[in-house]
Protein backbone atom coordinates (compact mmCIF):
# COMPACT_ATOMS: atom_id res chain seq x y z
CA UNK A 1 0.00 0.00 0.00
CA UNK A 2 2.95 2.58 0.64
CA UNK A 3 3.65 2.76 -3.03
CA UNK A 4 0.28 2.77 -4.27
CA UNK A 5 -1.23 6.37 -5.95
CA UNK A 6 -5.28 6.60 -6.43
CA UNK A 7 -5.75 9.22 -9.11
CA UNK A 8 -9.08 11.06 -8.71
CA UNK A 9 -10.44 13.32 -11.19
CA UNK A 10 -13.89 14.92 -12.39
CA UNK A 11 -15.21 18.59 -12.54
CA UNK A 12 -16.18 20.62 -9.45
CA UNK A 13 -18.98 19.18 -7.44
CA UNK A 14 -18.71 15.84 -8.44
CA UNK A 15 -18.07 14.43 -4.87
CA UNK A 16 -13.88 14.34 -5.40
CA UNK A 17 -12.98 15.68 -2.20
CA UNK A 18 -15.01 14.13 0.33
CA UNK A 19 -14.78 11.07 -1.08
CA UNK A 20 -11.00 11.16 -1.64
CA UNK A 21 -10.66 12.28 1.71
CA UNK A 22 -12.67 9.37 3.17
CA UNK A 23 -10.86 6.34 0.90
CA UNK A 24 -7.56 8.32 2.20
CA UNK A 25 -8.60 8.05 5.80
CA UNK A 26 -10.11 4.63 5.40
CA UNK A 27 -7.01 3.18 3.73
CA UNK A 28 -4.60 4.81 6.31
CA UNK A 29 -2.88 6.68 3.08
CA UNK A 30 -2.39 10.61 2.69
CA UNK A 31 -4.00 12.76 0.43
CA UNK A 32 -3.31 15.85 -1.87
CA UNK A 33 -5.62 18.12 -3.10
CA UNK A 34 -4.11 19.59 -6.43
CA UNK A 35 -6.81 22.14 -6.81
CA UNK A 36 -6.52 23.65 -3.47
CA UNK A 37 -2.72 24.53 -4.64
CA UNK A 38 -4.21 26.26 -8.02
CA UNK A 39 -6.88 28.05 -5.59
CA UNK A 40 -3.36 29.50 -3.82
CA UNK A 41 -1.36 30.51 -6.83
CA UNK A 42 -4.41 32.57 -7.47
CA UNK A 43 -5.50 33.92 -4.28
CA UNK A 44 -1.48 35.22 -4.16
CA UNK A 45 -2.06 37.08 -7.88
CA UNK A 46 -4.67 38.72 -7.12
CA UNK A 47 -3.41 39.71 -3.70
CA UNK A 48 -0.19 40.81 -5.82
CA UNK A 49 -2.67 42.73 -8.35
CA UNK A 50 -1.68 41.00 -11.19
CA UNK A 51 -3.95 40.69 -14.43
CA UNK A 52 -5.16 37.88 -14.66
CA UNK A 53 -6.74 38.55 -17.81
CA UNK A 54 -2.73 38.88 -19.40
CA UNK A 55 -1.40 34.92 -18.79
CA UNK A 56 2.32 36.46 -19.71
CA UNK A 57 1.67 38.74 -16.82
CA UNK A 58 0.49 35.14 -14.66
CA UNK A 59 3.57 33.60 -16.13
CA UNK A 60 6.25 36.21 -15.16
CA UNK A 61 5.26 36.14 -11.53
CA UNK A 62 4.17 32.21 -11.05
CA UNK A 63 7.62 31.21 -9.51
CA UNK A 64 7.91 33.51 -6.88
CA UNK A 65 5.28 31.90 -4.19
CA UNK A 66 6.26 29.45 -2.10
CA UNK A 67 3.24 26.75 -1.93
CA UNK A 68 2.73 24.19 0.75
CA UNK A 69 0.31 21.90 0.73
CA UNK A 70 -0.44 19.17 3.57
CA UNK A 71 -1.05 15.47 3.31
CA UNK A 72 -3.20 14.92 6.21
CA UNK A 73 -6.74 13.33 5.23
CA UNK A 74 -8.39 14.72 8.57
CA UNK A 75 -6.88 18.00 8.06
CA UNK A 76 -5.11 19.11 4.76
CA UNK A 77 -3.88 22.50 5.09
CA UNK A 78 -2.66 25.02 2.49
CA UNK A 79 -0.22 27.84 3.09
CA UNK A 80 1.13 30.26 0.28
CA UNK A 81 4.61 32.31 1.64
CA UNK A 82 3.75 31.07 5.78
CA UNK A 83 -0.04 32.14 5.23
CA UNK A 84 -2.41 29.73 6.17
CA UNK A 85 -4.94 30.57 3.02
CA UNK A 86 -7.65 27.36 3.59
CA UNK A 87 -10.00 30.03 4.05
CA UNK A 88 -9.60 32.68 1.86
CA UNK A 89 -9.26 29.87 -1.35
CA UNK A 90 -12.68 29.08 -0.96
CA UNK A 91 -13.97 32.60 -1.29
CA UNK A 92 -16.10 34.00 -4.43
CA UNK A 93 -13.19 36.04 -5.64
CA UNK A 94 -10.88 33.02 -6.36
CA UNK A 95 -13.61 30.48 -7.72
CA UNK A 96 -14.67 32.82 -10.27
CA UNK A 97 -10.74 33.72 -11.28
CA UNK A 98 -8.94 30.25 -10.86
CA UNK A 99 -9.53 28.67 -14.61
CA UNK A 100 -7.90 31.67 -15.67
CA UNK A 101 -4.72 31.03 -13.70
CA UNK A 102 -4.61 27.03 -14.48
CA UNK A 103 -4.97 27.62 -18.16
CA UNK A 104 -1.55 29.05 -18.16
CA UNK A 105 1.16 26.26 -19.04
CA UNK A 106 3.90 28.03 -17.02
CA UNK A 107 1.27 27.60 -13.63
CA UNK A 108 0.14 24.51 -14.38
CA UNK A 109 4.07 23.09 -15.20
CA UNK A 110 4.91 24.79 -11.83
CA UNK A 111 2.41 22.98 -9.98
CA UNK A 112 2.49 19.73 -11.70
CA UNK A 113 6.09 19.27 -10.63
CA UNK A 114 5.17 20.45 -7.00
CA UNK A 115 3.00 17.65 -6.98
CA UNK A 116 5.03 15.13 -8.21
CA UNK A 117 7.21 16.13 -5.48
CA UNK A 118 4.86 15.58 -2.97
CA UNK A 119 3.30 12.06 -4.33
CA UNK A 120 6.98 10.51 -4.75
CA UNK A 121 6.62 6.91 -3.86
CA UNK A 122 3.57 7.06 -3.47
CA UNK A 123 1.28 5.65 -0.74
CA UNK A 124 -1.62 8.86 -1.55
CA UNK A 125 -4.76 9.52 -2.91
CA UNK A 126 -4.69 12.73 -5.30
CA UNK A 127 -7.42 13.97 -6.47
CA UNK A 128 -7.82 17.27 -9.27
CA UNK A 129 -8.75 17.77 -13.03
CA UNK A 130 -5.27 15.93 -14.68
CA UNK A 131 -4.35 13.28 -11.88
CA UNK A 132 -4.22 10.47 -14.11
CA UNK A 133 -3.83 12.07 -17.23
CA UNK A 134 -1.15 14.29 -16.91
CA UNK A 135 0.02 14.13 -12.94
CA UNK A 136 0.64 10.89 -12.57
CA UNK A 137 -0.16 8.63 -15.83
CA UNK A 138 1.20 5.59 -14.27
CA UNK A 139 -1.57 5.48 -11.01
CA UNK A 140 -2.51 1.84 -10.04
CA UNK A 141 -6.20 2.87 -9.79
CA UNK A 142 -8.08 6.01 -11.91
CA UNK A 143 -10.81 7.07 -11.35
CA UNK A 144 -13.07 9.70 -13.04
CA UNK A 145 -15.93 11.08 -10.45
CA UNK A 146 -19.28 12.32 -12.43
CA UNK A 147 -22.66 13.98 -11.02
CA UNK A 148 -25.19 15.56 -13.26
CA UNK A 149 -25.90 19.23 -13.25
CA UNK A 150 -28.37 19.45 -11.38
CA UNK A 151 -26.72 16.99 -8.50
CA UNK A 152 -23.16 19.21 -8.57
CA UNK A 153 -25.16 22.72 -8.54
CA UNK A 154 -26.97 21.21 -5.25
CA UNK A 155 -23.88 20.08 -3.49
CA UNK A 156 -22.05 23.65 -4.06
CA UNK A 157 -25.05 25.91 -3.32
CA UNK A 158 -25.44 23.71 -0.04
CA UNK A 159 -21.21 24.72 0.75
CA UNK A 160 -21.66 28.08 0.03
CA UNK A 161 -24.08 30.38 2.13
CA UNK A 162 -26.59 32.76 -0.10
CA UNK A 163 -25.69 30.55 -3.01
CA UNK A 164 -28.74 29.47 -5.23
CA UNK A 165 -28.46 26.20 -7.18
CA UNK A 166 -29.39 28.11 -10.53
CA UNK A 167 -26.50 30.25 -10.01
CA UNK A 168 -24.51 27.03 -9.55
CA UNK A 169 -25.36 25.67 -12.33
CA UNK A 170 -24.12 28.56 -14.37
CA UNK A 171 -20.87 29.33 -12.84
CA UNK A 172 -20.01 25.54 -13.08
CA UNK A 173 -21.11 25.44 -16.56
CA UNK A 174 -18.76 28.22 -17.26
CA UNK A 175 -16.15 26.95 -15.54
CA UNK A 176 -16.39 23.26 -17.33
CA UNK A 177 -16.81 24.73 -20.69
CA UNK A 178 -12.86 26.48 -19.74
CA UNK A 179 -11.63 22.99 -17.94
CA UNK A 180 -12.45 20.88 -20.57
CA UNK A 181 -11.12 23.62 -23.51
CA UNK A 182 -7.76 24.76 -22.10
CA UNK A 183 -4.61 24.03 -24.84
CA UNK A 184 -2.70 22.75 -21.86
CA UNK A 185 -3.96 19.92 -19.51
CA UNK A 186 -7.37 20.14 -20.67
CA UNK A 187 -10.34 17.72 -18.17
CA UNK A 188 -10.72 14.66 -19.78
CA UNK A 189 -11.46 11.31 -18.40
CA UNK A 190 -7.52 9.10 -18.41
CA UNK A 191 -6.72 6.42 -20.68
CA UNK A 192 -7.68 2.86 -17.86
CA UNK A 193 -9.78 5.52 -15.41
CA UNK A 194 -13.39 3.72 -13.81
CA UNK A 195 -15.98 6.04 -14.31
CA UNK A 196 -18.23 6.74 -11.41
CA UNK A 197 -21.54 8.61 -10.91
CA UNK A 198 -22.02 9.77 -7.64
CA UNK A 199 -25.18 11.88 -8.89
CA UNK A 200 -27.86 9.27 -6.90
CA UNK A 201 -25.38 7.56 -4.52
CA UNK A 202 -24.62 8.60 -0.71
CA UNK A 203 -20.87 9.90 0.39
CA UNK A 204 -20.25 6.67 1.99
CA UNK A 205 -21.48 4.53 -1.00
CA UNK A 206 -19.21 6.14 -3.24
CA UNK A 207 -16.42 5.50 -0.69
CA UNK A 208 -17.12 1.76 -0.38
CA UNK A 209 -17.04 1.63 -4.69
CA UNK A 210 -13.47 3.56 -4.46
CA UNK A 211 -12.29 1.38 -1.80
CA UNK A 212 -13.96 -2.06 -3.41
CA UNK A 213 -11.87 -0.80 -7.10
CA UNK A 214 -8.52 -0.37 -4.90
CA UNK A 215 -8.88 -3.92 -3.73
CA UNK A 216 -9.88 -5.21 -7.08
CA UNK A 217 -6.71 -3.66 -8.40
CA UNK A 218 -4.45 -4.37 -5.87
CA UNK A 219 -4.88 -8.08 -6.98
CA UNK A 220 -3.57 -10.64 -4.88
CA UNK A 221 -3.06 -8.35 -1.81
CA UNK A 222 -7.32 -7.66 -1.78
CA UNK A 223 -7.63 -9.79 0.57
CA UNK A 224 -5.28 -8.28 2.93
CA UNK A 225 -6.75 -4.61 1.90
CA UNK A 226 -10.33 -5.97 2.75
CA UNK A 227 -9.23 -6.90 6.26
CA UNK A 228 -7.32 -3.08 6.70
CA UNK A 229 -10.13 -1.42 5.10
CA UNK A 230 -12.81 -3.11 7.41
CA UNK A 231 -10.63 -2.21 10.63
CA UNK A 232 -10.56 1.45 9.53
CA UNK A 233 -14.20 1.61 8.96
Amino acid sequence: MTGLVVAMDGPSGSGKSSVSRGAARALGLRYLDTGAMYRAMTWWMLRQGVDLTDPAAVAARCGEPAVLSGTDPDGPAIHVDGVDVAGPIREAEVTGAVSAVAAVPEVRARLVALQREIIGDGGIVVEGRDIGTVVWPDAAVKIYLTASPEARARRRSAELAGSTVEAQQQAMAKRDALDSTRKTDPLSMAVGAVELDTSDLTLEEVIAEVLRLVAEREGSASESLSDRIHERT
